[in-house]
């Protein structure tokens, strides 16, 4: 490791591998690595959400708590079934919850439900929720693959099953805050001739 302070540069990865909980060295493309990242991802863009808040908005602690619970839920994801010494942290169980009830809220503030295929945009905070919904996503799709390879506990898909989720919803609540008219693509079901 180099000795300058600040500096995090092992160059252990140089060759495209690097080493995960219990000492196991993997590919930077192992499906544990992969998952990692994606859910490093949706870590970061709900940090740009946050940083496009109006100052005092009511999403900003909840999501700040999402982004805790994703930190912690990665040092399980990082931690193969194999290694015996299992983290410390919590689980987002409580998380979970607090998601249900905040999307269940959304809906009854809503003017419509959704019965189309929205266009993502609309404004920058609701195009940023899609940008969370797509990478949530596609870290669910990663640790189903993970769940395959090496079992995952099932509150983590829950979780970022949740979180898609709950950013689709987030989208839809600042359309109708600000007044922006979705845009619809096609119905969900086609209407019966």
């Amino acid at each position: 490791m180099s000795e300058k302070k600040g500096v995090i540069s092992t160059r252990g990865g140089d060759k495209g591998r690097t080493s995960i909980v219990g000492g196991m060295r993997v590919d930077k493309d192992d499906i544990r690595i992969e998952t990692l990242g994606t859910l490093d991802e949706v870590t970061s863009f709900i940090g740009l959400l946050r940083c496009k808040l109006e100052s005092g908005h009511d999403w900003d602690e909840r999501l700040g708590q999402i982004q805790i619970d994703l930190m912690n839920l990665m040092a399980h994801v990082a931690t193969p079934s194999t290694v015996e010494k299992k983290p410390t942290v919590p689980l987002p169980t409580a998380t979970i919850l607090m998601m249900d009830e905040w999307m269940e809220a959304i809906e009854e503030s809503l003017a419509s439900e959704t019965v189309s295929f929205l266009l993502p945009g609309g404004n920058e905070i609701s195009a940023l929720c899609h940008i969370v919904r797509t990478v949530a996503r596609r870290a669910e799709r990663c640790l189903v693959g993970l769940n395959k390879a090496d079992p995952v506990d099932p509150c983590i898909l829950q979780f970022v099953n949740r979180l898609s989720d709950l950013t689709f919803k987030l989208s839809r609540q600042e359309m109708d805050r600000k007044g922006v008219a979705e845009e619809r693509w096609r119905l969900f079901r086609e209407p019966r001739k």
